[in-house]
């Protein structure tokens, strides 16, 4: 594409999307008073990148080249200065150390999950433990289940609300029957 025609196509493709493009920057960028130069950055690397190839789409090209300098933009705002970091790093304390108080409440926690998908009804169970454990995809859960993906979906949502509800009603180690563990057990037993 020459020169000529470059400009007519950008003149009459690109700068009509320039209030969907001022949008999607809007949405996208914390800092207001950049936009201007985002906007103008992005119509240069469009401009550049089609002298060498026209694009099919140029409202997707234009989008494209948005998104990727919005993203090299935040990787270079990620980069922190020796001296920042150091200053962080006096600041603030330890971070997330695996303490035997946090060990101890890990183990309490699985200890109540495993409680609470022991309650579960068995064709629930076995769909939850193949699906989320073994990180089988819904197809594979319901070929070697012989049930219709359908039923595993539903299968999966029921589970994991009757674990979440179950884990909820524990109270972190309350002990004891709950609530929600009669209604696993009843459950069990209708199915």
């Amino acid at each position: 594409m020459n020169t000529d025609e470059l400009n007519a196509w950008f003149v009459d493709e690109v700068l009509p999307q320039e209030a969907m493009l001022e949008r999607f920057l809007r949405r996208n960028w914390r800092d207001m008073d950049e936009i201007p130069d985002l906007r103008q950055e992005i119509y240069a690397r469009v401009y550049d990148g089609c002298a060498r190839c026209k694009p099919e789409s140029a409202q997707a090209f234009l989008l494209t080249t948005a998104r990727n300098l919005l993203i090299d933009r935040a990787r270079r705002a990620q980069i922190v200065s020796i001296e920042t970091y150091a200053d962080i790093e006096a600041l603030a304390p330890t971070l997330d150390e695996l303490s035997p108080e946090r060990h101890l409440a890990a183990r309490s926690e699985l200890k109540l999950l495993q409680l609470a998908l022991n309650l579960l009804p068995a064709r629930c169970r076995e769909v939850i433990e193949l699906r989320k454990i073994e990180g089988l995809s819904q197809r594979e859960v319901a070929a070697r289940m012989g049930i219709t993906e359908d039923t595993v979906e539903r299968q999966v949502s029921k589970g994991v609300r009757a674990l979440a509800q179950a884990l909820q009603s524990t109270g972190q180690g309350s002990g004891g029957a709950t609530p929600a563990a009669a209604s696993l057990r009843k459950g069990r037993k209708t199915q």
